[in-house]
């Protein structure tokens, strides 16, 4: 893959093209953005949880699973990340382990 301008310059300029990019909704330029910035940082959330929506949206659904997963792991009660995971797990067509999932989100936002 080829670098291109929007892969350089600090991390602050990244994540802020990245966002420009989700908004604009071309989410596989913000994946390409955000992967650089969760390879740096594994541990900031955000950025885990913005990769996992540019997954999401663009069909992606098992790498959003897998940076869901990761974000639940770094904070367990992030109840968006509960609820997406959910919603990935139903449109790949399992239901079953989606409910759970759904079912805590629910409980965590008060639903």
């Amino acid at each position: 893959m080829n670098e291109t301008y929007y892969e350089f310059g600090t991390a602050a300029e990244r994540w802020d093209r990245a966002q420009l990019f989700f908004d604009a909704k071309e989410y596989q330029t913000a994946a390409r953005i955000l992967r650089g910035l969760v390879a740096e940082a594994p541990e900031q959330v955000a950025q885990r949880l913005l990769l996992a929506r540019a997954y999401f949206h663009s069909a992606q659904l098992g790498r959003a699973e897998t940076e869901l997963r990761a974000v639940l792991e770094l904070n367990p009660v992030e109840h968006y990340a509960r609820l997406m995971l959910g919603r990935a797990l139903e449109r790949q067509g399992r239901p079953g382990d989606a409910a759970p999932h759904l079912r805590m989100a629910a409980a965590m936002s008060g639903e």
